[in-house]
């Protein structure tokens, strides 16, 4: 296994061109394969078993111990069934003796590697392009170079001169963290959130973190130590090849990819965020029948997809779920169905033509409080503005001044924003 050459407009000594158009290209390739990656920790279908058989074999061996038994199984809840019945976790042992473990060795041995690549990265020297100085006569500060790139594309801040760290930071490591591991792997974790102790779960969402250095290497940015390179390229076939798995001791258990994958993009993304979504099924599903529902990034029970209701939704403890099931059936509808008390209505000032409506929470919804309805400032990819609603205090009376509260504004304040988004 070896890193993949990448033709690159960076110059050797891994810093700007002093073209801004061509530093934008080269930020344009590096942003290409961000999204390469993406699809590898969206990938569905049959693992490569072969591939990932034999890079974990060689984490095995890199960490002193012969390789492991493979058990495949086709989803992390069968994983867990699996390690339940074999009683593949036992009690926590000592850290002397835990340390002399494979999990903990593995664990241990791509951490330290992590950790040793990024303190190169850490150290590298940005040498700042001649062109930048005569436009940016003062540098800017860590603070300004992260909000020029959270709000605006990683070309246009490359051509403001932002170094090439915090535009790979928030468009590779940022991006496909949201994407994939704190999207996919969290929904994907509760299918199984107890049944593995202390052992790491490896799996294709940890895209993230490989890309992140793949990048620098083969874009020349940063010169890894051959061991690190060796484990990078490790970790890339894994990402690769399979799904989710877990080392123990003599074993490895090898969970097959999901067999399907739904996904949108996030509301304005700006460095190629998506998120899980499927109106109809389950987001993320198995081979085995097992799945998990997700509705705009948030994991729902099944009923919330298939017959959400007024009772069931009254009952719901969890904000999220009881949000995106009201939003399944409609807001005016769930309002006309539960009959919610109206408390107060108004034109909102900073929506103009739109109503805000002030309603009482039901009782089952625990302490007193209101509900603002209001309609989204924007539109929906549709075309249509959205009508969504916001939880308040209870203190309120005032529509317009629950529509300032949500802004941290006072009512008479929030009447005088000229449109809010």
């Amino acid at each position: 296994m070896s890193a993949v050459p990448m033709p690159s407009t960076f110059p050797r000594r891994g810093t700007f061109s002093d073209n801004p158009d061509e530093y934008a290209e080269s930020i344009s390739a590096v942003c290409a394969q961000r999204d390469r990656w993406l699809r590898y920790g969206l990938k569905a279908g049959p693992s490569d078993r072969t591939a990932a058989e034999s890079a974990v074999a060689h984490l095995y061996r890199r960490a002193g111990f012969d390789a492991p038994e493979f058990v495949w199984v086709p989803s992390p809840a069968a994983a867990a069934s699996f390690v339940t019945a074999e009683q593949l976790v036992s009690e926590i042992p000592t850290t002397a003796a835990k340390d002399e473990k494979s999990p903990a060795r593995i664990a241990s041995l791509l951490s330290n590697s992590r950790r040793r690549m990024d303190e190169l990265i850490d150290k590298r020297r940005i040498e700042w392009p001649r062109w930048y100085f005569h436009q940016n006569p003062n540098m800017p500060s860590d603070r300004e170079a992260r909000m020029t790139v959270a709000t605006r594309s990683p070309e246009d801040a490359a051509r403001a001169g932002i170094s090439p760290d915090p535009i790979i930071r928030r468009t590779v490591w940022d991006s496909l963290r949201t994407s994939l591991f704190d999207g996919v792997a969290s929904a994907t974790r509760s299918l199984a959130p107890q049944s593995f102790g202390s052992i790491t779960w490896y799996g294709q969402q940890e895209a993230h973190r490989v890309a992140y250095y793949d990048i620098y290497r083969t874009f020349h940015l940063a010169a890894f130590e051959r061991e690190d390179n060796e484990l990078l390229d490790i970790q890339s076939a894994l990402v690769e090849s399979t799904g989710w798995w877990w080392a123990f001791d003599d074993v490895a258990v090898m969970s097959e990819r999901p067999t399907a994958v739904h996904t949108e993009p996030v509301p304005d993304p700006v460095h190629g965020e998506v998120r899980l979504h499927n109106s109809s099924s389950p987001a993320v599903e198995f081979g085995d029948g097992s799945g998990v529902h997700v509705l705009n990034g948030t994991v729902v029970p099944k009923w919330v997809i298939h017959d959400p209701t007024v009772e069931r939704i009254t009952v719901e403890r969890n904000v999220e779920i009881r949000r995106s099931a009201i939003e399944r059936i409609g807001w005016d509808n769930y309002l006309d169905r539960a009959g919610l008390r109206l408390v107060d209505t108004d034109a909102d000032p900073g929506n103009p033509g739109c109503t805000l409506q002030l309603f009482a929470t039901p009782a089952g919804w625990g302490s007193e409080g209101r509900i603002l309805l209001a309609v989204n400032g924007s539109r929906e990819r549709d075309g249509e503005r959205r009508r969504y609603g916001l939880r308040v205090p209870g203190a309120f009376s005032s529509a317009v001044d629950a529509a300032g509260w949500t802004y941290g504004l006072a009512g008479a304040d929030y009447g005088r924003l000229l449109r809010r988004t």
